[in-house]
C-alpha cells in the first residue's frame, strides 16, 4: 500500500508523526495496524485527547416555566447543583452547557456512567413526593471518543455524539455509545437495552446505542397515569399493506379514528396521536414503547385496501409479558370499515375490563358518516389540505365537496370546505369563496355542535372576515373539546400573530408542533417567533427540527415550494447564506407568481441584506393584501431590515389604505 492508507480519521492527527507500520490500540475496540503517512510540517497539530463525555439536559423545564416560573427556576437551579456536584465528586469536569444543560468530561468511562447513575437516582429521590406534571428530569448521553482541546473547551465528534445520544435518551435514564458499553462491561451491572443503530445528524457513521431507562418499579412495569387510574393503551400507526404509498392516508385515518374513540373513555389512558405517530415506519419493541409512553398495553395492526374490499388486522399486546390479549383479522367490504373500527374499540374495552359510561358508549357508537366514499374523500382532502399550498387547497376543497355530495350531513367535510376557502382568501385573495366561508363553517356546527373541528373552522372563518373576539371564543371551544386537535392550535396561532399577540402565537404554534412533530410548518413559525421573543437558542433548535422535517418532505415531494422557502429561512438564520439563497431561487423559479412564495422569498432576501430585490417582490405581492396580511406584515420581524427604506414605507402606506 502507498502512503496514507489505513488511518482512521479520529486518530490520524495524534499519530501523524511516527514510524512506518505503527500499531495503535484503542481501548475496548481492539488493536489496529495503521500506516504512517507524510504530513505537512507547516500545519500546526491540534491538541487532542481521549475522553468520556457526558451530556445532560433537563426535560420539562420550558413547560414548567410557563406554569410556575419562580418554582421552576428554583428547581432547575437545584437540579443543576446536584449534577455539577456529583460530576465533581466523580472527578469529572464541567466544560459547557447553559440554562438547563450540562456537558462534562471524565478520564474514565466507568466514572462517567457511575456519575450518570447517581444523578438520575438522586433526582428520582427528590421527585418522589412531586406530582408527575410538576417533575423535572434529566436525560443523559455518554460517549467515549477523541476530542479537540482548545482553551479548556472540548470539541469534535466525541462531544457531538454524546449530545446526540442525550437527544434519544429517555427521561430519567441515559444512553451510551458502543465504546462506552465495551468499557463498562463487567464493571457496572445494570440492565442495558440494545437500542440498535441510529443515524444521527452531522455524524456520517451510524451510532450503536445502548439504553438504560431507570431502575424504579414504575419504569420496569409502566402504569396508567391519568384520570381515575384505569388501564392504559397506546395505538401504534397501522401499517399500510396496500402496496401503494398513496393509500397511506387511509391507514393513518383509521389509526387516528381509533385513538379518538378510545380517548373518549374516561377510565382509559390513551397517548395522543403525536406520541403514537413518532413510531411510524419504525420497527419497535412493544415493551420499549410501553416504557417510553407509560402504558401497559399496545395496539398494533395493518390495513390492506383493494378495490371494494379491506382487510384490517389488529392485536392487543400486554407489554409487561409480551403476550397477546387478543388478535383478529377482519376481511370485509369497504363499507364495513366503521363497523370494524367499532368492533376493535369494543374488543379493547372488553379485554381491559373497562366499564363504559352511557354517554361514552353513545359517543363511541356515533360515527361521523356512514358513507365510506365520503370518508375516503374526506381523508384525502385532509391529507392535501395539510400540505398548505394553492394547488393542494384546491384539490382538498374538491375532495371535501365530493365527501359532501356522498353525505350532505358530514360535518367534518363542511368544516374542510370552509378551511380551504379561508386559506385561499387569506393567502391568494380568492374572493369568490369569501361569501361561502361563514356559511360552510356554520353548517358544520349546525350538523354537530360538539365537533372540535367545526369550532376550529368557525374560528378561522371569523378571523378571516375580521371578527377576532368571536374567533377566539370558537378556538377556545375547539381546544376544550379536543386539546390535541392540530388545526385548532395552528389556526389560533396564526390569528394571534396577526393581532400582534406574539407570546400567545408562540404558545399555540408550539402545541401544534407537539401534536404533529413530523410536520415542518409549525416549527418554522415557532422559530421566527422565538427570535422575535429574543429566545435565539430555542429558535435555532426548533429551526433544526423544522429543517429536517422539510428535507424529508422534499425527498418525497420535491415540488413542495413551501418546504423550500421555509427551509431557506433556517439556512439563513444558521449562517448558510449561499445555500439559503439557492433554496429561495429554486422556490421562485418553480412558482414565481405565487403570493406566499414571493412574500417568504422577500423575508429571506431582507435577512440577507438584499433590500431592493426584497421590496421588488413585496411590491408585486402586497397591493391586494387584506387585513390579516397587513397585520402579519406589521409584526413580522423578518421585514425589519426593510423598515427604514422609503420604498418600503411607501408600500406600507399603500396597503394600509
Amino acid at each position: 500500500m502507498g502512503p496514507g492508507v489505513g488511518v482512521d480519521e479520529r486518530i490520524r492527527t495524534e499519530y501523524e508523526l511516527g514510524n512506518p507500520g505503527l500499531t495503535l490500540g484503542h481501548p475496548g475496540l481492539g488493536v489496529r495496524q495503521v500506516r504512517w503517512r507524510p504530513v505537512d510540517t507547516h500545519r500546526p497539530l491540534l491538541d487532542r485527547k481521549l475522553a468520556a463525555i457526558l451530556a445532560a439536559d433537563v426535560v420539562g423545564s420550558s413547560r414548567l416555566m410557563e406554569a410556575d416560573e419562580e418554582n421552576a427556576v428554583q428547581t432547575l437551579g437545584s437540579h443543576r447543583s446536584v449534577a455539577t456536584g456529583l460530576i465533581e465528586s466523580h472527578r469529572g469536569r464541567v466544560f459547557g452547557g447553559a440554562g438547563d444543560s450540562v456537558i462534562a468530561e471524565f478520564a474514565s468511562a466507568v466514572a462517567a456512567v457511575r456519575c450518570a447513575l447517581d444523578i438520575q437516582r438522586e433526582i428520582e429521590r427528590r421527585n418522589e413526593d412531586v406530582p408527575d406534571d410538576r417533575r423535572m428530569q434529566f436525560r443523559i448521553g455518554i460517549n467515549l471518543g477523541d476530542v479537540i482541546v482548545e482553551e479548556g473547551n472540548l470539541m469534535g465528534d466525541g462531544v457531538n455524539v454524546a449530545a446526540r445520544l442525550e437527544g434519544v435518551a429517555p427521561a430519567g435514564g441515559f444512553c451510551v455509545s458502543q465504546s462506552i458499553h465495551e468499557q463498562i462491561r463487567g464493571k457496572i451491572e445494570i440492565p442495558f437495552e440494545d437500542a440498535g443503530e441510529y443515524q444521527v445528524k452531522n455524524i456520517a457513521r451510524p451510532i450503536r446505542v445502548w439504553r438504560w431507562s431507570g431502575d424504579s418499579a414504575a419504569r420496569q412495569h409502566p402504569k396508567a397515569h391519568t384520570g381515575p387510574h384505569g388501564p392504559s393503551v397506546a395505538v401504534l400507526p397501522f401499517i399500510n399493506m396496500s402496496g401503494d404509498a398513496e393509500q397511506e392516508y387511509f391507514s393513518d385515518g383509521i389509526t387516528e379514528d381509533i385513538i379518538t374513540d378510545l380517548s373518549k373513555i374516561s377510565m382509559l389512558f390513551v397517548p395522543a396521536r403525536n406520541s403514537s405517530f413518532t413510531y411510524k415506519g419504525r420497527a419497535v419493541n412493544p415493551e420499549t414503547v410501553a416504557t417510553e409512553l407509560g402504558v401497559e398495553h399496545i395496539l398494533e395492526g395493518s390495513v390492506r385496501k383493494s378495490g371494494v374490499r379491506v382487510r384490517i388486522t389488529a392485536q392487543l399486546i400486554d407489554a409487561r409479558t409480551g403476550g397477546h390479549l387478543w388478535a383478529d383479522r377482519y376481511d370485509r367490504d369497504l363499507t364495513d370499515v366503521f363497523t370494524v373500527q367499532d368492533e376493535i374499540t369494543h374488543r379493547i374495552v372488553e379485554s381491559l375490563r373497562v366499564k363504559l359510561l352511557p354517554q361514552e358508549q353513545e359517543a363511541i357508537e356515533r360515527i361521523p358518516t356512514e358513507n365510506v366514499e365520503a370518508y375516503k374523500s374526506y381523508l384525502l382532502g385532509r391529507q392535501f389540505f395539510r400540505r398548505h399550498s394553492r394547488p393542494n387547497y384546491e384539490v382538498a376543497k374538491r375532495m371535501f365537496q365530493t365527501a359532501i355530495e356522498h353525505d350532505p350531513l358530514y360535518a367534518r367535510a363542511w368544516a374542510g370546505v370552509a378551511d380551504c376557502d379561508s386559506f385561499l382568501y387569506l393567502a391568494y385573495y380568492r374572493t369568490e369563496g369569501l361569501d361561502n366561508i361563514l356559511e360552510a363553517s356554520a353548517r358544520a356546527l349546525e350538523i354537530d355542535a360538539d365537533l372540535a373541528e367545526a369550532h376550529a373552522s368557525r374560528g378561522l372563518a371569523l378571523s378571516t372576515v375580521g371578527r377576532p373576539q368571536e374567533a377566539e371564543a370558537e378556538f377556545e371551544a375547539a381546544i376544550d373539546l379536543d386539546p390535541n386537535l392540530y388545526e385548532a392550535h395552528y389556526f389560533y396561532a396564526r390569528a394571534c400573530f396577526a393581532q400582534g399577540r406574539v407570546e400567545s402565537a408562540a404558545e399555540h404554534f408550539k402545541r401544534a408542533f407537539e401534536i404533529m412533530p413530523d410536520h415542518f410548518e409549525a416549527p418554522f413559525f415557532l422559530m421566527q417567533l422565538y427570535f422575535t421573543l429574543e429566545r435565539p437558542d430555542e429558535a435555532r433548535e426548533v429551526g433544526k427540527i423544522g429543517f429536517e422535517n422539510a428535507e424529508r418532505e422534499l425527498a418525497i415531494r420535491p415540488e413542495n415550494v413551501r418546504a423550500l422557502y421555509f427551509g431557506a429561512h433556517h439556512l439563513i438564520s444558521a449562517g448558510e447564506h449561499e445555500r439559503g439563497r439557492e433554496w429561495i431561487n429554486r422556490a421562485l423559479s418553480m412558482e414565481p407568481d405565487d403570493f406566499l412564495t414571493q412574500y417568504n422569498a422577500a423575508c429571506a432576501l431582507a435577512n440577507l441584506g438584499d433590500v431592493d430585490p426584497a421590496i421588488d417582490l413585496l411590491e408585486r405581492a402586497l397591493p391586494q393584501a387584506h387585513s390579516e396580511i397587513r397585520g402579519w406584515v406589521e409584526h413580522d420581524t423578518d421585514l425589519d431590515p426593510l423598515r427604514d427604506s422609503p420604498r418600503f414605507q411607501t408600500l406600507l402606506e399603500s396597503i394600509s389604505v
